[in-house]
């Protein structure tokens, strides 16, 4: 059997990630340059030129016209931390290289800091890779199939269980029918409503949607998008040869969350943990920059305290 390549990559060893990012130096010249590309611009003024104002351990960057003072961390996703950055580079490279992501207590152990912390990073970092991924909508020929998360504990089954959380899986495919790109999402339920508004923010208006013919899908129409559909019946999904990789997709992320977590809060954050299996699927034909983008999108993502994570969970339980 030929080897696969996107498999048998490279990546970033972890002797690799330490010679370039093993100092809090080498971590802030990073940050620097993924925050400002081009150099330092002032946020308040745009003004590029500017000097450093040391306060003790802490590096400010004044501008030259305005004198605002910022931070390489001020208007970040890693505003107002205490860590040092070398923990946030360390947590960024195990969450993005892990093909099955890391729970929180995993990344406790590895970084050496406690639950809350690690807990706050790592959702920190899933809600920019998920705000990030969700950019880029899906176009072309797209499978699309609907699934549950959870339904392991005692209680009603099939459709209506309330331990279930709907999700929706889509994939888009190349012209040799092979994937590239995966959107999964959670749903507030089955309705022609609710993946009508799905498709209009993850598909791209006109693109072809093949699904298995379950009557909310032709929601897709509403947000401009074609619509074909195959009857499934009794037939198992390994019987359907033409939804399989959205099915393979499915699978992997069964074997994600079994491989990686031991339980999570299914309706509280499915968006995080399902925002960052899709942005390391979309990203896996280059895990050697898959770093480097996690950290431009960090460096250019919001601030997120604690706070606003649990207050966006709670608006969707």
């Amino acid at each position: 059997m030929a080897m696969n390549r996107v498999q048998f990559q490279q990546g970033m060893s972890l002797h690799e990630f330490m010679q370039d990012f093993g100092t809090e130096v080498q971590c802030a010249l990073a940050l620097e340059k993924a925050r400002w590309p081009t150099g330092f611009h002032c946020p308040a003024y745009g003004w590029t030129g500017h000097y450093r104002v040391h306060h003790g351990s802490r590096t400010l960057l004044q501008c030259g016209a305005c004198r605002h003072q910022t931070s390489l961390t001020a208007g970040t996703v890693l505003e107002g931390t205490k860590l040092p950055l070398r923990t946030w580079f360390l947590a960024m490279y195990l969450i993005s290289q892990a093909k099955t992501g890391l729970s929180a207590l995993a990344l406790k152990r590895h970084l050496g800091v406690s639950y809350r912390t690690a807990w706050l990073v790592q959702h920190k970092l899933m809600d920019t890779m998920s705000q990030a991924d969700a950019q880029v909508p899906l176009q072309g020929q797209v499978l699309l199939d609907d699934a549950y998360l959870g339904g392991e504990r005692p209680g009603p089954g099939g459709r209506g269980s309330p331990n279930k959380v709907p999700i929706v899986a889509a994939v888009s495919l190349n012209q040799q029918g092979h994937p590239m790109q995966a959107r999964i999402s959670a749903l507030s339920g089955f309705t022609r409503q609710a993946i009508a508004q799905w498709a209009g923010l993850n598909l791209q208006p006109g693109t072809d949607v093949l699904s298995d013919g379950l009557n909310c899908f032709a929601g897709v129409i509403d947000a401009g998008c074609a619509h074909s559909f195959i009857v499934v019946g009794q037939r198992k999904p390994r019987e359907m040869e033409i939804l399989k990789w959205v099915n393979t997709v499915l699978g992997n992320l069964k074997t994600a969350i079994s491989g990686a977590h031991k339980a999570f809060r299914f309706a509280k954050y499915a968006s995080h943990y399902l925002g960052a299996f899709n942005y390391r699927f979309n990203h896996r034909f280059d895990l050697h920059g898959l770093l480097r983008d996690l950290l431009g999108n960090v460096a250019r993502g919001r601030p997120l305290t604690e706070r606003d994570i649990r207050q966006q969970a709670e608006t969707r339980d």
